[in-house]
């Protein structure tokens, strides 16, 4: 298994699939762990991360969870391949940056993956298709049972998982979903759902996690706090947070139909229609059309093309995967034709 494996493979957390699958495209569970009587990744010298790193692989090689996982040094990645794992969410803009004793550890199908030497030791990602906070935490719960038969953590009897950041301290977890809220953008309502969320003490990110700005209407609700609630409660609060979220953006879609409907359709027919026949198109263009072309498709007023479908292209027009798909570096002149293309391609445009 190797990377460029990946290109023609659909992430299981991209499928379509799951509960509520129109609005939640996926739920993600990660555990941050950090062995113990060790220095955490920022304090550790370049030889102790080294030996941190052998460790782990030694220990995953002794798992059945991990057989057939691709495991990698991300110093021996160059930065198309660093930029393809981040945009699949199987690595952070961080660990890319930091290379040297840092390692990935991925699935096949990409349900889950391991970031080694990022700011903690270990961060165990799990992810699911929709909204599926309960199998995607069994996964989690399952790999952190078998990582601690082989692997003594930093533990405080007082204080739960130790880690770099003390905002993960506790049950070290955070819970995420990615949600896709166009009809609450378009009716101006964004805004005072994301005050409401940051006041319940969650996080309200762009499509690639912190730091990032939403794109094409997307947003990532995650926990902030972990310590002095259980893994259980976390779920059971991001659940019925995005529950809510859920009904609010139905209504808003509903409201859209009834009140603006020759208006909705128009903008959605115009955004599949320039998808389809555009020769050349930037990645931000593409991205706020894909999703007028998702929310169509969610409500039957798109009937020819399939959600699954859409997701993929979300991924696939990225800079890193348009230049694997390519085998060679290309401009942003170049990228802009190649996505444009790829897109008329997948849709059946001219």
């Amino acid at each position: 298994m190797q990377i460029n494996d990946f290109i023609n493979h659909t992430g299981e957390w991209f499928k379509g699939k799951g509960e509520h699958p129109d609005i939640v495209m996926s739920s993600r569970i990660r555990l941050a762990r950090n062995l113990s009587l060790r220095a955490f990744p920022s304090r550790a010298a370049k030889k102790e991360l080294s030996a941190i790193l052998d460790l782990v692989k030694e220990t995953m090689d002794k798992i059945p969870y991990f057989k057939n996982t691709l495991f990698l040094k991300v110093n021996e990645l160059d930065n198309v391949d660093k930029q393809f794992l981040i945009e699949r969410h199987l690595m952070s803009h961080d660990h890319a940056e930091n290379p040297e004793g840092r390692g990935l550890v991925v699935s096949p199908e990409e349900v889950l993956s391991v970031m080694i030497n990022e700011e903690d030791h270990l961060r165990i990602q799990v992810m699911q298709s929709g909204l599926n906070l309960d199998e995607t935490w069994k996964i989690a719960n399952s790999i952190d049972d078998e990582l601690s038969k082989y692997l003594e953590f930093a533990f405080s009897s007082q204080w739960g998982y130790l880690t770099a950041c003390p905002t993960n301290t506790g049950t070290a977890m955070r819970g995420s979903v990615m949600v896709h809220l166009p009809a609450l953008v378009m009716t101006k309502q964004i805004n005072k759902v994301l005050t409401a969320v940051s006041k319940l003490n969650f996080a309200a990110r762009g499509f690639y996690g912190e730091g990032t700005q939403a794109a094409g209407n997307f947003y990532q609700i995650s926990n902030q706090v972990s310590l002095g609630h259980s893994e259980l409660d976390v779920i059971q609060n991001i659940k019925g947070l995005i529950l809510q979220i859920i009904e609010q953006e139905e209504q808003a879609r509903q409201a859209l139909l009834v009140q603006n409907k020759i208006m909705l359709e128009d903008k959605i027919f115009r955004s599949y229609g320039v998808l389809r026949n555009a020769h050349v198109m930037s990645s931000q263009e593409t991205i706020e059309l894909l999703s007028m072309l998702r929310l169509g498709i969610d409500l039957h007023v798109v009937k020819d093309v399939d959600i699954k479908s859409v997701n993929e292209l979300f991924i696939m027009i990225q800079p890193a995967h348009l230049q694997k798909i390519e085998g060679k570096k290309l401009s942003s002149t170049e990228r802009d034709k190649k996505r444009a293309a790829l897109i008329r391609e997948k849709l059946g445009g001219s």
